[in-house]
């Protein structure tokens, strides 16, 4: 009889930590990108917001990396696709991240510079502070330098990509880079998701005929030319 209690038990106790352990599961997403790409800020403004607003950000672990095609100089300083504003940015982004780690407000504050950039209101940048109702901790930040020490940082991570990024923005979920199908982040990360649990946000979502094979596939068929800046321009 007491076995068989402690058997019992213990069949309660692993079936309850599986299903923790099943519920705490989340995609990994991870945007590589730079800040005044156009196609960056409009990916950021336009479509990123949409997990926030179905909810679907409670199964993504989020990870933004302000890099995208910058590089090193012979000198050892930072070249930046879009001159020494997108270098600056970069850093703040990167010291957003870190001031304010709750997604929801580095993000935030994120997104509202990246409309000021497709807005070409740019010089109105650190207005967003107020705008998102956030303190200065990230111009300090930017200030004193440690913007910089980030951007190393972001800087070997984007490096170790395999493959490597051809352009950005560019958007990996699970380790499998989306590559010119970005714009279909969604869709993936509820057919990933939906391997071990459907979200609440993706029980409505059309996607039936497009399967984790299928949207693979159809990576390969693409001929159109992406919304990108490429690394090599």
């Amino acid at each position: 009889m007491a076995s068989y209690v402690r058997f019992c038990i213990f069949t309660v106790f692993f079936f309850c930590f599986f299903l923790s352990l099943s519920s705490g599961q989340k995609v990994t997403m991870s945007l590589y990108y730079e800040a005044l790409c156009p196609f960056c800020a409009d990916f950021i403004v336009n479509h990123l917001p949409q997990i926030f607003q179905n909810g679907l950000i409670s199964a993504i672990d989020l990870h933004l990396v302000p890099w995208g095609n910058s590089h090193f100089k012979p000198d050892g300083t930072i070249h930046c696709q879009h001159g020494e504003a997108e270098c600056a940015l970069n850093a703040i982004h990167a010291c957003a991240i870190n001031a304010y780690p709750d997604v929801m407000k580095h993000v935030g504050y994120i997104h509202c510079t990246e409309r000021l950039v497709l807005e070409n209101k740019l010089e109105q940048w650190a207005d967003c502070f107020e705008l998102v109702g956030l303190s200065r901790a990230a111009l300090d930040c930017y200030i004193n330098g440690y913007g910089h020490q980030l951007e190393l940082k972001y800087a070997e991570e984007t490096s170790e990509l395999s493959p490597a990024h051809a352009y950005v923005p560019w958007l990996v979920v699970n380790n499998q880079p989306l590559q010119e199908n970005y714009h279909h982040f969604v869709v993936f990360i509820c057919n990933t998701y939906g391997s071990f649990q459907v979200h609440e946000a993706c029980k409505n979502l059309n996607h039936s005929a497009e399967t984790l094979s299928t949207f693979n596939s159809s990576m390969e068929k693409l001929s159109y030319s992406p919304q990108v800046c490429y690394a090599n321009q």
